[in-house]
Parts: structure tokens; C-alpha cells; sequence
């Protein structure tokens, strides 16, 4: 990051741009991992601990606090809880896209990217009234096709890379490499920023390790932001109400919200807000071509 990037202007005169974003998953990021699991009644139940119960209490804690937030639903989990997205969008919070089935949209062609954008799209517009601007793609795994399918259908930003640590003008390529003219404002994120490293344990789907505390979390994540309080930057915590709506966890999210809040030099707004700032200002812009050859050379 260069010193240009690290002091463009942030209302208030804010050193840091910071967003508490939430990824809706439900059952959606199991099955889509392996259909098998929905056989069992334990591991949907777990993943749907987060619209039943999670994204309630997160609602209250976001609004103990004054604080807007951007929820990232698929559209699979919109259809099966249609009123908890209502919740949502109704709390004034913004409501962004995140595949329909949570499938990766590296390992479908571009018509089932095109499928689930469109899919995905239409099922919120129609429990929201608004279409969505922002994509997450599912498991943080964006296609190299992906950046200009989402400009073409008028998406303001993406936040799925993680080459930056503020938000740039990512320019949207052709399937050959060359410039569209199409571009959407990339807000970068991390794995250190995310609750699913910390937290999620589900056998069959994921087993990262211990499950860890959320002192040490919100470690973790606190110092991230002091990292940034002193160079600059755009924090983008990203937390799953399956994950960290639960109690413990929930309480020390709460905390961090309000430590967060009152810190002078940081602004915390939700993602489309910080897109459309970051769109008026003269950021870095650059597209990244696709790596062709992805052989390893053989050693003399």
C-alpha cells in the first residue's frame, strides 16, 4: 500500500474504514460442500443454529449499538428463511449476494455463474425490493470470470480478494485477457478476519482444530485493526451467525462493537457505503489476468 492509498480522505477525517459483514450461510455452505450431509439432522441443525437464532440476536447487538452492517445471504437460505432476510433488510441493514446454492464458482462454467448471479439476484430483489450491489462469492473462492459478470449486471463491489488492504477499482477482463471497460470497486478481506478459522468445528465439513476462545478471536481480530489504525487500511470483519451468534460469542462481538465505535479515528459503515465512497476517490485501479500456465518448472 502506498502512502497515497494509506491517507485517502474517510468522513470524519478517519484513519481506518471498518465493517462488521455477517455470511448468512445456513445449511447452504454444508450441502454445497457434500449433499451428504444433509442427511444428518445434527449438522443442518448446527448451520441452522445462525437464521433461527444467530441473526436475531446479531440484529439486537447491531442495534444496541446504532450500527448498519451488510449481511451476505445465498439465495438458498433466503427462500428456506424468506423472513429472516425481511428482518434484515427491514433493521435498514444492507442485504448482498452470496451465490444462491454457496457452491464455488470456480467449478462451474460460466452459464451456472450466470445461473446463480441471476438466480440469486431475483430471490432477494423479491424479498427485499431491492437488488443487490455486493457479491461475496461463496468461500471466498471468486472465478477469474467472475469480476465481469458481476459489472455487467451492475454490481457495485465485490469482497472476495484478499491483495490489498484498501479498496481499489478492480477492472473486469475479457475470457482472452483483454480490457471490457468494465470495472466494480474490490474490498479486500483476509483469513485472519473471518470467524470460521476460529470457530467452526462440524464433522465432515470442516475440522480446523480446537475450537477457540473468543478472548482469543477478538484478539486476533483487534489487532488487525490497530495494525491498520497505524498504517491504514479497510477492516472487513467477517462473522457467520451460525458461528458467532451464539452466546459467548455473541457477548464478545458485542464488545468489540462498541470499542470499535468509539474510536476516534475509525469510521464504520456498511460495505455498499464504503464501495460508493471509495468510487468518488482517485483509488488504485488494475485487473489481474488469469495465470495460464500453472506448471511448476522442473529443477536442473
Amino acid at each position: 500500500m502506498t502512502r497515497a492509498e494509506a491517507m485517502l480522505p474517510l468522513p470524519g477525517g478517519a484513519r481506518v474504514a471498518a465493517s462488521f459483514s455477517f455470511d448468512v450461510d445456513g445449511e447452504s455452505a454444508a450441502l454445497a460442500a457434500d449433499e451428504n450431509l444433509g442427511a444428518s439432522m445434527s449438522a443442518m441443525s448446527h448451520q441452522a443454529y445462525g437464521p433461527l437464532v444467530g441473526v436475531t440476536r446479531i440484529l439486537q447487538i447491531l442495534e444496541s449499538h446504532g450500527m448498519k452492517s451488510t449481511f451476505f445471504v445465498p439465495g438458498y437460505t433466503a427462500v428456506r428463511y424468506p423472513n429472516v432476510v425481511r428482518d434484515i433488510a427491514a433493521a435498514g441493514h444492507e442485504v448482498a449476494h452470496h451465490g444462491y446454492h454457496h457452491v464455488m464458482p470456480t467449478g462451474l462454467s460460466v452459464e451456472k455463474q450466470i445461473e446463480q448471479i441471476e438466480r440469486g439476484c431475483d430471490t432477494l430483489e423479491a424479498l427485499t425490493g431491492e437488488r443487490p450491489v455486493g457479491y461475496r462469492a461463496p468461500m471466498w473462492d471468486l472465478s477469474w470470470q467472475m469480476p465481469l459478470l458481476l459489472a455487467e449486471r451492475g454490481f457495485l463491489y465485490d469482497s472476495s480478494l484478499m491483495d490489498a488492504d484498501v479498496p481499489y477499482r478492480l477492472g473486469a477482463l475479457n475470457e482472452d485477457g483483454s480490457e471490457s471497460g468494465h470495472s466494480l470497486i474490490e474490498i479486500p478481506i483476509q483469513w485472519a478476519l473471518d470467524d470460521w478459522e476460529q470457530y467452526c468445528f462440524v464433522p465432515g465439513l470442516t475440522e480446523l482444530g480446537p475450537i477457540q476462545t473468543p478472548r482469543n478471536a477478538v484478539e486476533l481480530w483487534r489487532s488487525e485493526l490497530d495494525g491498520m489504525r497505524r498504517f491504514g487500511g479497510c477492516w472487513v470483519l467477517t462473522n457467520h451467525p451460525f458461528l458467532s451468534g451464539r452466546p459467548g460469542r455473541a457477548a464478545a462481538l458485542d464488545a468489540l462493537i462498541g470499542e470499535v465505535n468509539a474510536m476516534p479515528d475509525v469510521w464504520t459503515a456498511c460495505l455498499s457505503e464504503i464501495a460508493t465512497h471509495y468510487s468518488t476517490l482517485e483509488v488504485t485501479s488494475h485487473s489481474v489476468a488469469p495465470i495460464r500456465d500453472r506448471g511448476v518448472p522442473e529443477s536442473d
